[in-house]
């Protein structure tokens, strides 16, 4: 797939089993398995999520074009860690330019981030709740497009009628994740270059429970 491709329209029959059987989800082992997975490539985590702090920071710094530019790159930096984790749970290798495979997918992931990013700020606006909603919804969408070469839009609704069927249940992984994230700023932000990564891998290890993985060339 190139970088600037929308993707492709995947038959939405492929997700009749995640659409209707029930699942549950066993967040205190996604952690714990997140965890697994960092230590065991912990220099080369720790390392990529400094590279997005450093482009998160230029980002805030730099006029309107120039943040623009980052913040589109950014989308696909974010995917590294989706990346990494479905080679690491597929028994693949992994070296640090994997990380960066996620650019292969540009264009779906900007859009993907630009349009979900709009709609959820547009539901936090108008109620909250639809806010909170969407951005429990589009949990999965990253790693649709990354698995399938799924177009932004079907990702986007493909990943929130998913998690609708248990939106609860990704409601309190969600909130989980979050109170990890916020431990780790309170570590004077360093404890952000584990919990990070962690969390990441967590929601990557869901998705392949509750999704399975299609592909095997991320």
């Amino acid at each position: 797939m190139g970088a600037f491709d929308f993707g492709v329209k995947v038959d939405p029959q492929v997700f009749d089993r995640q659409l209707n059987a029930p699942c549950s989800l066993n967040v205190q082992e996604y952690i714990k398995r997140g965890f697994e997975m960092f230590k065991e490539y912990v220099g080369e985590f720790i390392g990529f999520t400094l590279i997005i702090f450093v482009a998160s920071a230029a980002s805030s710094r730099l006029a309107f074009a120039g943040s623009f530019i980052i913040s589109a790159a950014i989308a696909s930096l974010s995917a590294g860690y989706g990346i990494a984790a479905f080679r690491l749970l597929s028994g693949q290798s992994l070296e640090f330019a994997d990380f960066f495979k996620g650019f292969n997918y540009f264009l779906p992931l900007f859009l993907a981030s630009l349009a979900g990013g709009f709609l959820v700020g547009i539901g936090f606006v108008l109620l909250i709740i639809p806010g909170i909603y969407l951005a429990v919804s589009y949990m999965f969408t990253t790693f649709l497009i990354i698995d399938y070469r799924m177009e932004f839009w079907q990702a986007l609704e493909t990943s929130r009628k998913i998690i609708t069927k248990n939106w609860f249940a990704f409601f309190g992984f969600s909130f989980a994740l979050c109170v990890i994230n916020i431990l780790g700023c309170l570590a004077f932000g360093v404890g952000l270059l584990v919990t990070i990564p962690v969390t990441a891998c967590a929601t990557a290890i869901a998705y392949k429970e509750i999704v399975g993985l299609y592909s095997s060339g991320w």
